[in-house]
């Protein structure tokens, strides 16, 4: 009959069932055992908007990346998402996992795909250098020069959202972000890595390299997430007073963050 709805079959139900309670899943955890705490300054814009996150710890799971997750699933925030996560999680098999939280290897086709279909992006800019860092550097953002977020910005003339979580970078001890071991090792050419952390956490003990981008189980650390007032770019403003314009803005959230705050407790 013409103009009817075709009836989804019970295997795709049942499949969109089984999403939808994993993601629910997710959310009560980080609410429950991270007493994940989110601030949300303004709804998101309702054209598309780029959001932009710090990592918490990078690997296979990050725990930012959840977290943003979770609050940009309020229903007071809006908007179709999009997460863009390095390829790694799905050279070590956690891809798919991933992908039902609406994550896809970051590539510059996925995030103009994104954008010209009206979906907001979520990016994390700082990579492998700003996932790794080293347990006293925790609560510091590093993007490492890269701008080229802002870049995407300007060109689909999208404002950017900051997004800021403290916490996650207590879940584990990071003794080291193994940059000088991951250029002996050539992980740049192999895996696109510029570190290969060094940590102590639960199970695996000591983790050297890849060993350390393996599932953990994290330390019930609290988590804080702010969702910031969108930035738009000033009149003649270039892609790199952009980028450190929005980086120095999430740096001063991180420290309000964790100006109080006792590390592994929260």
């Amino acid at each position: 009959m013409t103009g009817t709805r075709p009836r989804r079959g019970p295997a795709v139900a049942a499949a969109g069932h089984t999403v939808a309670l994993a993601r629910d899943a997710v959310v009560a955890v980080l609410r429950r055992y991270h007493r994940l705490d989110v601030t949300i300054d303004e709804p998101l814009p309702a054209a598309p908007a780029l959001i932009v996150s710090n990592h918490g710890f990078g690997g296979i799971f990050d725990l930012n990346v959840f977290a943003a997750f979770a609050a940009l699933r309020d229903p007071g925030v809006g908007g179709d998402l999009d997460i863009l996560v390095h390829q790694v999680a799905w050279t070590l098999g956690g891809g798919p996992v991933l992908e039902e939280l609406g994550c896809h290897p970051a590539s510059r086709a996925a995030a103009d795909e994104a954008l010209c279909a009206g979906r907001h992006l979520l990016v994390l800019p700082g990579g492998d250098i700003d996932a790794f860092k080293a347990f006293p550097d925790r609560n510091r953002i590093s993007f490492d020069g890269r701008e080229g977020f802002a870049r995407l910005a300007i060109q689909h003339e999208v404002p950017i959202v900051p997004l800021v979580t403290a916490g996650a970078g207590e879940s584990l001890l990071v003794l080291s972000d193994g940059r000088r071991l991951a250029q002996a090792l050539r992980l740049g050419r192999m895996f696109r890595l510029e570190a290969a952390p060094i940590s102590l956490s639960v199970p695996w003990g000591l983790n050297v390299g890849a060993v350390g981008l393996l599932p953990y189980l994290p330390l019930p650390t609290k988590l804080a997430t702010a969702v910031l007032p969108a930035v738009r770019r000033r009149s003649g403003e270039t892609s790199s007073d952009l980028a450190r314009r929005v980086e120095t803005l999430m740096q001063a959230k991180l420290d309000d963050l964790t100006m109080d705050r006792t590390a592994f407790i929260g």
